[in-house]
C-alpha cells in the first residue's frame, strides 16, 4: 500500500502522497483567483468541471475552485453534501498497475473537498501508445474524455491547473522547434475546444464546444504547493516527471539550474509581451476575415484580394489570416507553419493570381471569371484527414444541455475592461522572422537582460540537439498516420441519424410521416402488430434497405447525373418492391421515383454548374450498400420523394477557431 510522507523540497522518483504543516494565510492567493476567474466571465452559479490529476497543481485548483464556488453560493448543497454545479473529473489512463488505485484514492480526497468526483478510464483499443508519443496519445485521450464527460453533464467550462512555470516550460520547448511569436505566446488564458472526434452522442450543442480556462497561469509551481500546504491537503508526486525521455522533463531540470528571480521575472516579462503580440495579430486578423472573406454554403470559402490588399500586410497577421481560413475549411487542428506557410505568402501576394496551390490539406485557385482577384479555398480529398470522417448518432439520443451558458459567459468576457490594443499600437516583434530576432528584439527593448539572453539560448540550444535525435522515429509514425488516415473515406447511415461528416457537414436522414405509415402497414399486414416497423424510406426504388453509406463526390457521379437526366439511368437502377401482392403497386412506386429521379437531376446539373469544380469533390454523397447514388443533398438530389436526407455546412471548429483569450 502507497504510503502518506511529508514532501521534499526536491520530489523523490517514487510515487508518493505529501502531507504538511500549513503556511501563512491564502487569502491572497483566492483573491487573485477570484479576479481571474472575473476576468473569463465565469461567476460562481456556472456549470463547472475540472480536471484532476493528484498532483499539487490540480489539488490546487480544486482547493481554490471550491472555496470560491462554495462562498459565491452560500456553501454545500444540503442534500448531497456537495458543492452544487462543480464535478472532479480523474482520467485513469491505465498505462501503469497502479492506475487504478490511485485514481479511487484521489477521486475520494476530491470529494472530501466537498467536490463531486468522477473517475474515467481510457480505452486503448488501438493498443498502448509507442514510449515516443506517451505523453501525446494520454494528452489527446485525456481532453477526449473531459469533452465526453463534460457533454454527459451538460457543462461548459473546464478548469485545467496550467500554470506559470508550464508556460515557461512551453516557451523553451516552442523555441526549439523554430516556434514564431504566435507560438512563443504559450497556452490561451481561455480558449473554446470542440471535440477531435465527431462526437457519438450527437447533438448540436456541441457545436458551442467547451470554454477550456487556465486561472492559474499567474500562479508559479511553488505558490501552488503553499496552497496544498495551506490546507493540509495530500497529493501525489509522479515519477514519470523526473524521465528525460520527455521533453518538458528535460526542459524543467534545466530551468531549475537558472532559478533566479530575475531570470524567471524577465523571461515570464519575454512571454507576457509575445501574447501582447499575439493579442494584436488575431485583432488585424480577424478584421481582415471580416472584410474579406466569405463562406458558401456548399464547403468552401472566397478570398478577395482587392479588398485583402495583402502588399500592404505585415507578414506575421497574413500568415494568421491564411491559416484561419485553411485551418475553417480543412478542419484540420495542426497549425499552417515553416515552409507551407511562406509558400501561402507568396501564393497571395501575387495579382492577378491565376495559378492553383494545394497546401494545408486545402486547394486554391482562382475563382472562375474573377479575372485572378478572388482566391477560392476548398478541401483538398486526397491529402491526410481526421480518422474518423463521422460517427452516426441517433436524434433521440440528444441530452439536455443549456450552451447558451456558453455563450453568456463569452458574452461577459468580452465586455469587461481589458487591456486593448489599437490598429495604431503596434507591439514589439510583428516584424521579428525568426525565434532568434525575437529574443534579439527583446534585449533591445531591455524586456530581457544579456545574462537572460544567453540563458535562453543555451536552453534552446539543448533541447534543440535531443529534439533532432528524436525527429526521425516520429516523422515514421507521422507517415503511419497520414497513411492511416487516407485509407478511410466511407461512413455508415441509418434513418433517424445524423453524422457530422469529415468534421464539416452534418448530414440527417429524417423519414417523413408517410413512410412511417406506410412502413408501420407493411408490418402489421405482413408480421404481425408485435414486430418492430421496418423504416425504409421507400421499398420500390434503388434504396431497398434501410442503410446508406456517405463518401465524397467523384467525377463519376457527374456523369451519372447527367444519364440520369435523359432517363438513361432511372429503369435500369430501380428496383421494383417485391412483397407478396404488391408488384403492381411496387411498379408503379418506381416509374413515379424514375420521373421524380430524373427531374431532380436535371436540377442538380444546374446547381452543380455554379459550383466550382474543386468545391464540388468536398460535398457528401450517399450510396447505397451496391454503391448506386441515393442522395447530393447539398445540391438537392434525391432519387426518392420519400428519401429526405439533408447536408448542412456547419464545420465542428468554427472560422477562427472560437473564442480565445491570452491576458
Amino acid at each position: 500500500m502507497l504510503s502518506c510522507l511529508r514532501p521534499p523540497l526536491q520530489p523523490s522518483l517514487c510515487r508518493f502522497f505529501c502531507r504538511a504543516v500549513p503556511p501563512p494565510d491564502l487569502e491572497g492567493y483566492k483573491e487573485a483567483f477570484a479576479r481571474r476567474m472575473a476576468m473569463a466571465g465565469i461567476k460562481p452559479h456556472h456549470r463547472i468541471a475540472l480536471g484532476v490529476s493528484g498532483g499539487p497543481d490540480s489539488m490546487a485548483l480544486c482547493i481554490l475552485t471550491a472555496g470560491w464556488k462554495s462562498c459565491g453560493l452560500g456553501g454545500k448543497s444540503e442534500s448531497s453534501g456537495f458543492i452544487d454545479g462543480l464535478l472532479g473529473i480523474v482520467v485513469d489512463h491505465r498505462l501503469r498497475p497502479e492506475s487504478t488505485e490511485e485514481a479511487k484514492l484521489v477521486c475520494t480526497r476530491v470529494m472530501k473537498l466537498g467536490v463531486q468526483c468522477q473517475i474515467a478510464s481510457c480505452d486503448w483499443s488501438d493498443g498502448r501508445p509507442t514510449r515516443g508519443h506517451l505523453q501525446e496519445a494520454a494528452r489527446e485521450m485525456r481532453y477526449q474524455i473531459f469533452q465526453d464527460v463534460c457533454y454527459e453533464h451538460s457543462i461548459g467550462v473546464l478548469l485545467v491547473a496550467h500554470h506559470a512555470d508550464d508556460q515557461a516550460e512551453l516557451f523553451i520547448l516552442r523555441l526549439s522547434r523554430n516556434s514564431g511569436v504566435l507560438g512563443l505566446a504559450g497556452m490561451a488564458f481561455v480558449s473554446q475546444s470542440f471535440p477531435t472526434h465527431s462526437q457519438s452522442h450527437g447533438g448540436d450543442s456541441s457545436r458551442n464546444g467547451l470554454l477550456l480556462v487556465r486561472p492559474l497561469l499567474q500562479f508559479s509551481k511553488d505558490d501552488l504547493y503553499k496552497i496544498c500546504l495551506g490546507v493540509s491537503q495530500e497529493w501525489v508526486e509522479d515519477p514519470s516527471n523526473q524521465s528525460l525521455l520527455f521533453a518538458r522533463n528535460r526542459i524543467r531540470m534545466l530551468l531549475k539550474n537558472l532559478s533566479s528571480d530575475a531570470f524567471r521575472s524577465e523571461l515570464q516579462a519575454l512571454i507576457s509581451t509575445c501574447r501582447l503580440t499575439r493579442a494584436y495579430t488575431e485583432q488585424i486578423c480577424y478584421s481582415l476575415v471580416r472584410q474579406c472573406v466569405t463562406v458558401m454554403d456548399h464547403g468552401y470559402a472566397i478570398i478577395d484580394l482587392n479588398k485583402l490588399d495583402p502588399s500592404s500586410v505585415d507578414d506575421l497577421c497574413l500568415s494568421k489570416f491564411l491559416a484561419v481560413v485553411l485551418q475553417f475549411i480543412s478542419q484540420r487542428h495542426r497549425p499552417v507553419r515553416g515552409a507551407a506557410s511562406k509558400l501561402l505568402l507568396d501564393y497571395i501576394r501575387r495579382i492577378p493570381c491565376k495559378a492553383s496551390l494545394t497546401v494545408a490539406s486545402c486547394y486554391l485557385s482562382a475563382v472562375p471569371k474573377s479575372k485572378g482577384t478572388k482566391i477560392m479555398v476548398a478541401a483538398a480529398l486526397d491529402s491526410p484527414r481526421p480518422l474518423e470522417v463521422g460517427i452516426p448518432y441517433n436524434h433521440s439520443l440528444d441530452q439536455p444541455y443549456s450552451p447558451n451558458e456558453v455563450d453568456e459567459i463569452i458574452s461577459v468576457a468580452e465586455l469587461l475592461p481589458h487591456q486593448s490594443l489599437r490598429s495604431s499600437d503596434v507591439p514589439p516583434f510583428v516584424k521579428a522572422t525568426s525565434p532568434e530576432a525575437t529574443l534579439k528584439e527583446a534585449k533591445e527593448l531591455n524586456i530581457i537582460s544579456e545574462s537572460t539572453f544567453s540563458s535562453i539560448l543555451s536552453l534552446q540550444m539543448e533541447e534543440c540537439q535531443s529534439f533532432k535525435a528524436r525527429a526521425e522515429s516520429k516523422d515514421d509514425m507521422e507517415a503511419k498516420h497520414r497513411m492511416k488516415a487516407a485509407s478511410i473515406s466511407t461512413v455508415e447511415l441509418h434513418p433517424g441519424e445524423s453524422c457530422l461528416f469529415m468534421g464539416r457537414f452534418v448530414v440527417s436522414w429524417k423519414l417523413c410521416e408517410k413512410a412511417i405509415e406506410d412502413s408501420m402497414s407493411r408490418t402489421e399486414s405482413n408480421y404481425g402488430l408485435d414486430e418492430e416497423p421496418e423504416l425504409h424510406s421507400c421499398g420500390s426504388c434503388v434504396m431497398g434497405h434501410d442503410v446508406a453509406f456517405i463518401r465524397h463526390m467523384v467525377d463519376d457521379d457527374w456523369l451519372y447525373l447527367a444519364n440520369l437526366s435523359k432517363n438513361k439511368m432511372a429503369e435500369s437502377q430501380n428496383v421494383s418492391f417485391s412483397s407478396a401482392g404488391n408488384l403492381e403497386k411496387g411498379d408503379a412506386k418506381s416509374a413515379h421515383c424514375s420521373d421524380f429521379a430524373q427531374m431532380s437531376a436535371q436540377r442538380a446539373l444546374q446547381a452543380l454548374k455554379s459550383i466550382p469544380a474543386p468545391a464540388r469533390r468536398s460535398l457528401p454523397v450517399l450510396v447505397n450498400s451496391q454503391g448506386l447514388l441515393l442522395c447530393i443533398p447539398s445540391i438537392c438530389f434525391s432519387h426518392c420523394p420519400d428519401l429526405t436526407i439533408t447536408a448542412r455546412f456547419e464545420p465542428r471548429v468554427p472560422l477562427g477557431g472560437g473564442y480565445s483569450s491570452f491576458l
